[in-house]
């Protein structure tokens, strides 16, 4: 069973976990330690995007700026597209480390926005009469649910912004 905390402490807690996975990464120096390492980064990738998207965004949509919710979704969307692509390669091919790289710079960009200090959506967030607390419980047993469920195989992104992009 996991600690009790609000939604933006969760959250932030995973921005953390994966930054260092991102780093592991960079350490591995085996084909097998790279596909473990990446392997990890996009199952709590596809976890942590998916309780943002189902949960945390439509409870805060409407309460902040809406581009920054908008702007959050099309993140999400290419972050997917590099997971559905680094999870389709192989360690060895020639790209592999490369959109690795990429997707953790992606990632380091889209914390930056949510966690920016006053104008960030979990600054903005903070300010509004949400239960932080109610919203953590939702997202920490959703996030429990879908890391069980997708522990062997990430299911095929569901892209929101996307719209003529099929995958």
């Amino acid at each position: 069973m996991a600690k009790k905390q609000d939604a933006i402490t969760l959250l932030k807690e995973d921005h953390c976990k994966v930054e260092d996975l991102f780093s592991q990464f960079e350490q591995a120096t085996t084909p097998a330690q790279k596909r473990k390492i990446a392997r990890r980064i996009c199952l709590e990738l596809t976890v942590h995007t998916k309780i943002e998207e189902e949960i945390f965004y439509p409870a805060v949509k409407g309460k902040i700026q809406d581009d920054t919710v908008s702007e959050a979704y099309v993140e999400h969307d290419g972050a997917k597209v590099l997971i559905a692509e680094i999870e389709a390669t192989d360690p060895e091919n020639e790209y592999y480390d490369s959109k690795v790289h990429v997707l953790s710079e992606q990632i380091k960009h889209h914390v930056h926005e949510e966690e920016k200090f006053l104008r960030g959506m979990f600054s903005q967030s903070r300010r509004t009469d949400l239960d932080m607390d109610a919203l953590g419980a939702q997202l920490q047993a959703r996030k429990d649910e879908l890391t069980k469920q997708y522990k062997k195989t990430l299911p095929k992104p569901e892209l929101v912004s996307f719209s003529t992009v099929t995958l």
